[in-house]
């Protein structure tokens, strides 16, 4: 009998050390983080008390998220509310580049709506209204970052967010000279809604 007959039988008689509860206290196992020998119990339970280990870190990370994702929630809260409050467009416009620098610590804060007349070459209107989703990545060779004058010298990663679901007013761009804040693999939940509730502010006051 080798030791993959002896796993297998185990595995089919998983009574057997209830029948012989003495061979526990007699089987001695290598210390996982030593070289002397321990009795299997205690093997066991020092594996248990790593996994343990292992679940309270990723307890501590939902709760984390979860506190991370109530402090977003909240922000957008704010926004939604000085949107809802403001008396006109350019109010809105204000309200909106006030909370995002002030609220999601974003510094450059870039946006073109359609009906306002800004000037938009047409090739970059068609690639915004064709986006149907918020995209993040590097700075670097993207044409929508001359919409921040001189400091787009500076800004090394940009959040694109488009204005509106089914047809597009305009398009919100985000910049930071930090590479990691935008990036391509990031969540953009949180960036559809402020869009969405940027486009549905600024479209009832046009």
């Amino acid at each position: 009998m080798d030791a993959k007959d002896v796993a297998q039988f185990l595995k089919s008689n998983p009574q057997f050390f209830d029948q012989n509860p003495q061979l526990l206290e007699s089987i001695y196992v290598p210390h996982p983080h030593g070289g002397r020998a321990i009795p299997l119990t205690e093997r066991q339970i020092i594996s248990l008390r790593e996994k343990l280990r292992a679940l309270e870190t990723k307890l501590g990370e939902f709760v984390r998220f979860g506190e991370d994702n109530d402090a977003i929630g909240e922000k957008v809260h704010r926004l939604s509310l000085a949107l809802v409050g403001a008396k006109d467009a350019a109010a809105a416009t204000q309200a909106l580049q006030f909370h995002l620098r002030e609220d999601f610590s974003v510094p450059h804060v870039a946006l073109r709506l359609w009906a306002a007349g800004d000037e938009v070459p047409a090739e970059l209107r068609d690639q915004a209204e064709r986006m149907g989703a918020p995209l993040c990545g590097p700075a670097a060779g993207n044409p929508f970052l001359p919409w921040f004058q001189e400091a787009g010298e500076h800004i090394r990663s940009v959040a694109l967010v488009p204005l509106g679901q089914t047809r597009s007013i305009g398009l919100l761009a985000l910049g930071s000279e930090d590479p990691q804040r935008f990036f391509a693999e990031m969540g953009t939940l949180y960036l559809r809604r402020i869009g969405e509730l940027a486009a549905g502010a600024l479209a009832a006051r046009s």
